[in-house]
């Protein structure tokens, strides 16, 4: 029988995966400007994020704009929206899926094997969401290198990882780590019960005689 505290905490691991994955996508900072170099002006600081760029002045004002144009946006942009997205989206399906397979809820209770196929179903997604948001951030993190290191790109126009990155890679750890809780604690069939043999009926019957 699977283990109503284990599916609890895999639950509230996937769950604050899930306020990490939508915090990291709301946030502005997915990369920031670099100050490495020796002709850096350090008046302001740029940061851009999937849904508007922002620059930070020296003085604490801070001033963003929202993106004009999706056509114009790179397409790496628009590629880690997309997987932020669809992980947000398969995150609040596994949860509601979750809510009826887990042991402490009384959904479908008189059902255990199948309330636990359905809280196998929910980690599986889980997991696949935690993958999605990893690809999109880890995407997004190698092209910031890649352009860092490109001996083309002006010093003055170089980015860092931005700390929605890192918000980014935790939060796709939680979920993976939550779904797999889920997904290791179901229960295998035949729970403890022996199974029960009729008595064999090779032995001879005693008393009786045969001429």
């Amino acid at each position: 029988m699977a283990n109503a505290g284990i599916q609890l905490l895999g639950f509230t691991l996937a769950f604050l995966g899930l306020i990490g994955t939508i915090a990291s996508t709301a946030m502005v900072e997915w990369k920031a400007s670099s100050y490495a170099g020796d002709n850096i002006i350090t008046a302001q600081a740029m940061y851009e994020g999937l849904w508007k760029s922002c620059v930070s002045q020296s003085t604490g004002q801070v001033q963003c704009k929202v993106y004009d144009s999706l056509l114009q946006l790179p397409g790496m942009v628009l590629g880690t929206r997309g997987l932020m997205l669809c992980s947000i989206i398969l995150s609040l399906i596994s949860m509601l899926v979750n809510t009826v397979g887990m042991r402490c809820t009384t959904c479908m209770a008189d059902q255990p094997e199948q309330k636990d196929k359905v809280a196998l179903a929910g980690g599986v997604i889980f997991i696949i969401a935690g993958l999605l948001a990893l690809v999109g951030t880890s995407w997004y993190g190698h092209r910031i290198a890649k352009d860092f290191y490109n001996p083309f790109t002006p010093t003055n126009s170089r980015y860092e990882f931005g700390s929605a990155l890192f918000v980014g890679w935790g939060a796709a750890c939680l979920t993976i780590i939550g779904g797999s809780f889920l997904c290791c604690n179901c229960s295998s069939k035949g729970s403890g019960k022996s199974p029960h043999h009729p008595p064999s009926s090779s032995t001879g019957q005693p008393g009786r005689d045969y001429v």
